[in-house]
């Protein structure tokens, strides 16, 4: 994440680096995303870059060094990444991955949580007798506590943790007592074992989305679960697929049908008066 956030900020200063402040406004933005562009830079990239600009510039309102901040037009037509796997595919794939790396993987897949994380998961944030799991603000992203239920699979997949723990080693996932740093590559290897090349790691965010949608769970209870704090971003990842489409219609269709069967249009005939002589 810091390493991200100090790209963005070296590019940034490549361009503002003597600019003061108040003279960053919303032309001069326009200047550097059509710059960032030429160079055959992604929009989705430009947008990260400007939307870190924007955050630093809240920081400078919010001490008191700048008086407002200027409004930025975010570039349309970003590309959004429409990565997920099938059930099947995920368990071929787990399958492929390290041993030690498999509970982490799969209760990524199962929660919808961030790599960071649940990596960061400690004993202290489970309540097995409780049956859920937390997370605390300092590990959340939004910053916002969430409380994950443990129920099915996923009670078994921590309960399974929890006989093997070590005492020496707080986290609930780790590789030897260690915690789980960085295994792009050993997720790489997996997916060309598993003929999945250029699904990354964060598509299990987005399959879990995508399965509490198909599941039925209502959007506001699938926010809670995943942490996604808007509904458009929630939508982003809630990927519909041409099953989705089909299943939707056939659904669509055996309503239809059940109320033509149901529900029979009975004509009402009325009698002629018949005149009194």
């Amino acid at each position: 994440m810091l390493d991200t956030v100090g790209f963005h900020v070296k590019r940034l200063q490549q361009f503002f680096g003597f600019d003061r402040a108040v003279d960053i406004t919303p032309d001069r933005v326009k200047a550097y995303q059509a710059q960032r562009l030429s160079e055959g830079v992604s929009r989705a990239t430009v947008n990260r870059e400007v939307a870190c600009l924007g955050r630093m510039l809240s920081l400078a309102v919010e001490s008191g060094k700048l008086s407002r901040k200027p409004k930025f037009q975010l570039l349309e037509g970003e590309r959004v990444r429409q990565g997920f796997l099938e059930h099947g595919e995920f368990l071929l794939l787990l399958g492929h991955l390290p041993e030690h790396l498999q509970p982490v993987v799969e209760f990524l897949y199962l929660s919808g949580w961030r790599k960071g994380e649940a990596v960061k998961l400690e004993w202290r944030d489970v309540d097995l007798q409780g049956n859920v799991v937390r997370l605390r603000i300092e590990n959340s992203k939004n910053k916002e506590a969430r409380v994950l239920p443990l129920t099915a699979r996923l009670r078994e997949l921590i309960q399974a943790q929890a006989e093997r723990r070590r005492l020496d080693c707080p986290f609930v996932f780790h590789c030897e007592g260690q915690k789980i740093g960085d295994f792009r590559k050993a997720w790489k290897t997996a997916c060309q074992k598993s003929g999945l090349d250029g699904v990354i790691i964060h598509d299990l965010r987005r399959c879990a989305a995508r399965n509490l949608s198909r599941a039925g769970v209502p959007e506001t209870v699938a926010m809670e679960i995943t942490g996604h704090k808007t509904r458009s971003m929630y939508r982003r990842y809630r990927i519909v697929d041409e099953r989705d489409l089909r299943e939707a219609t056939e659904r669509l269709q055996g309503h239809l049908q059940e109320q033509h069967t149901t529900s029979v249009v009975v004509p009402i005939i009325i009698a002629p008066k018949t005149r009194v002589k």
